[in-house]
């Protein structure tokens, strides 16, 4: 399954865009000549297995003759042995006066040598104190080594012995007898221990004689090592045939793993050093060569220096390499393996994997012989996580920084706490310069991957990112505006509300604001700057068609909030005052003045910190939507236009009241001729009832997008209206065929 997913993942990064499919031939012709390559090299290398194999099982073969012919003969001899006792006459008599001889030498010798335990294991004891005074160098090193070994030797014989004895009641006595000896060891395997800790400062310092001294007490105890596992495996093979050889049972009778420590001792130095550099790893990842110089002057000074030093058979630097490599593959796939490794962490991993390899082979080390590979070969995997931390770091921001908004625009305490005025007095909000910071540091940090493909994908998360905001702000701008939609509702909080979306639509703004003239460039334009250095010419085709998506929705977007805000003043302010127009009240009043004079109020409040682009949109919707609701008045309760009446007059004094508050600003030529529908709804009212149909069919034909429910709504109003007008007006809807065009503001009244 893994490898199916896998497969799926590389297929993805292979086929990023449609035109990739393009490539899909000669993608097959590659992967088909490099699996003949790799089934060849299956093939050569299942052919040389197997011959090894084979010559394996044969050595076998060999080995299983050789040790037949050999316990052949050993029986032969154990056969002539016994035929020689009958050969000499009295020969159980000699036989037993020479093994009480070597019995009785053995004895004296054991006497002699458990007397004088006492006084050479305090000679060692002093040796010891001296080196103590003298750890750099440990003149006495040689000394202790071979009196410890001879005292061990001692016990040893003497522990044997008495186990083999039948009368076992000394045994405890003896173990008492030897305790010293067992802390004297110890007291020299710390000798040996910080020596074996300090081998690259000795050889660096020039203290060669301890350094050699050192490999000759190593040296020898695995040659006793040895000698014990061939004494154990003799004994436990040929149990009853080696207890009869004497000769076999002399000499050391433990393992004391003197060249395991000496490895070993090797491996914590290095691994104390990776430690106190991991710290400095995770603080500042950049620095991570730098920090880890000591790993290869220590195996230039193994190489250099320390070779002569030691036994040849020994492979020193082989032996360093291989621990060394080893220490430094785990200690990166523990990295790796954390879930919690940042991304600034995992690409240094990454680069340093090739920064590895070459400074090794500057050592005379291969890359082929190193295993296993310093990642494990998860490089390609590890480009994808690192990409992913940097996606997931996005995400995350992003949504962190929407939920810090969100929590703002939701509880809309106090503007200031929110709110900040650019360097223009436009209201901003406080976290779009942090998200656009943000999104560049992410980009830096993708770039330094020298990947293409890993800054495309974090370009492609950024853009899903950006999107994903400007819908999120649109649906917190609709929910938190429907609460005012209501006049039920509590209505405090408006103010803040409106602010909040002047400086939501100027946040849009700034995302674009590009002005040459000044030098000024929006956030925009400057991240698409920072991305296309570090991309393929192909794929910023893709990316400009991203970007120009985004730069429509921060148009729209912005857009919206405006249009937002004014439905909340014509909601909020204008509710009582719509619902007197076309009814007999509107004669008397001078509702379209108040609703201008507070027109002005709004324009005069927001003109200082509304972008100065928003603010003719702001003037364009203001105009737009008192048309649309002027228009749609003819539904109020109690609107009707009676012959004798003189509505028309009416009408021109809204329009010219209108006119003249809005022809100070620079749209009112396009106002001026948006508000022409209001002409043909005079001419609806006031047409004869015969000639209606016609006046629908001309109105029609300049508004191609209105809803025959409104002419019906002004047709009624009319208080000649009966069933007759509006079913030949229907007709006439039936028979009109106009061509679509652009929208017009007839299709926002329903």
């Amino acid at each position: 399954m893994a490898d199916v997913e896998s497969a799926s993942v590389k297929l993805t990064d292979l086929l990023r865009h449609p035109e990739d499919l393009e490539k899909i031939s000669a993608l097959k012709s590659e992967f088909t000549r490099k699996k003949a390559a790799v089934d060849g090299q299956l093939k050569l290398g299942l052919k040389e297995q197997l011959e090894v194999t084979q010559a394996g099982m044969n050595s076998i073969s060999d080995s299983q003759r050789t040790v037949n012919s050999i316990k052949e003969e050993m029986m032969k001899i154990d056969k002539l042995c016994a035929e020689a006792q009958n050969m000499i006459r009295d020969f159980p008599n000699i036989n037993l006066v020479s093994q009480t001889h070597r019995n009785f030498a053995q004895v004296e010798a054991m006497k002699l040598d458990l007397e004088s335990f006492e006084e050479r294991l305090n000679n060692l004891e002093q040796l010891l104190r001296q080196d103590d005074a003298d750890m750099e160098n440990q003149p006495n090193l040689l000394g202790i080594h071979l009196g410890l070994t001879q005292l061990r030797d001692i016990r040893d014989d003497a522990m044997d012995q008495i186990r083999r004895a039948s009368d076992s009641s000394l045994e405890g006595t003896l173990q008492d007898y030897f305790t010293r000896l067992d802390d004297v060891i110890d007291w020299f395997d710390d000798h040996i221990g910080q020596a074996c800790m300090n081998l690259i400062p000795l050889v660096t310092t020039n203290n060669h004689s301890l350094v050699v001294r050192l490999a000759l007490v190593v040296e020898e105890e695995e040659k006793n090592d040895k000698k014990v596992r061939a004494l154990q495996n003799a004994q436990r093979e040929y149990k009853q045939l080696a207890s009869r050889f004497k000769s076999i049972n002399a000499g050391p009778k433990q393992l004391r793993g003197y060249k395991e420590k000496f490895l070993r001792s090797i491996e914590l130095y290095a691994q104390s050093q990776l430690e106190s550099t991991e710290q400095q790893f995770l603080e500042d990842p950049d620095r991570l060569e730098k920090s880890m110089k000591w790993f290869f002057n220590d195996l230039f000074v193994v190489k250099t220096h320390m070779v002569g030093l030691m036994p040849k058979k020994w492979r020193i630097f082989k032996t360093y390499v291989q621990i060394y490599h080893n220490l430094m593959h785990n200690w990166l796939i523990k990295f790796i393996d954390d879930p919690e490794l940042g991304s600034v962490n995992m690409l240094a991993i990454i680069h340093w994997n090739e920064k590895y390899y070459s400074k090794m082979e500057r050592l005379g080390v291969g890359r082929d012989s190193l295993e296993p590979q310093l990642i494990d070969n998860r490089e390609a995997e590890l480009v994808r996580e690192w990409r992913q931390l940097i996606v997931k770091s996005v995400d995350e921001w992003m949504d962190r920084f929407f939920a810090t908004d969100r929590k703002a625009f939701v509880e809309r305490k106090s503007d200031t706490d929110s709110h900040d005025n650019d360097e223009n007095g436009y209201l901003r909000t406080k976290t779009l310069p942090l998200v656009w910071r943000m999104l560049h540091e992410n980009i830096l940090a993708s770039k330094k991957s020298d990947r293409m493909d890993v800054t495309e994908g974090v370009v492609d998360a950024i853009a899903r990112a950006l999107k994903k905001r400007q819908m999120s702000w649109q649906r917190l701008i609709d929910d938190q505006s429907a609460i005012y939609s209501n006049p039920q509702n509590d209505q405090d909080g408006l103010s803040l509300l409106q602010d909040w979306l002047v400086a939501i639509a100027n946040d849009q703004i700034a995302c674009i604001d590009d002005n040459e003239v000044a030098g000024q460039v929006g956030y925009l334009t400057r991240f698409k700057r920072d991305l296309e250095p570090a991309v393929s010419p192909k794929y910023m085709l893709h990316a400009t068609t991203e970007l120009d998506a985004l730069r429509d929705g921060y148009v729209d977007l912005s857009t919206y909030c405006i249009s937002t805000f004014v439905s909340l003043i014509f909601t909020s302010d204008f509710r009582s005052t719509l619902l007197d127009f076309f009814t007999p009240r509107w004669y008397a009043e001078q509702s379209m003045k108040r609703i201008t004079t507070t027109f002005e109020d709004y324009i005069g409040d927001y003109s200082q910190v509304l972008h100065h682009s928003m603010l003719d949109i702001f003037v364009e919707e203001l105009a737009d939507e008192l048309l649309a609701r002027y228009l749609s008045c003819v539904r109020n309760k109690g609107a009707r236009f009676k012959r004798n009446e003189p509505f028309t007059e009416k009408f021109k004094d809204d329009v010219l009241t209108t006119f003249a508050f809005f022809e100070k600003f620079s749209d009112f030529g396009l106002i001026k001729q948006k508000w022409r529908a209001v002409d043909g709804l005079v001419r609806l009212l006031e047409a004869d009832k015969t000639a209606v149909p016609s006046v629908y069919e001309t109105f029609k034909r300049e508004y191609w997008d209105v809803h025959l429910s409104w002419i019906e709504a002004v047709l009624r109003s009319r208080d000649d209206f009966d069933r007759a007008m509006l079913n030949t007006v229907k007709a006439k809807a039936a028979e009109v065929q106009v061509a679509r065009g652009p929208e017009t503001i007839m299709g926002k009244i329903k």
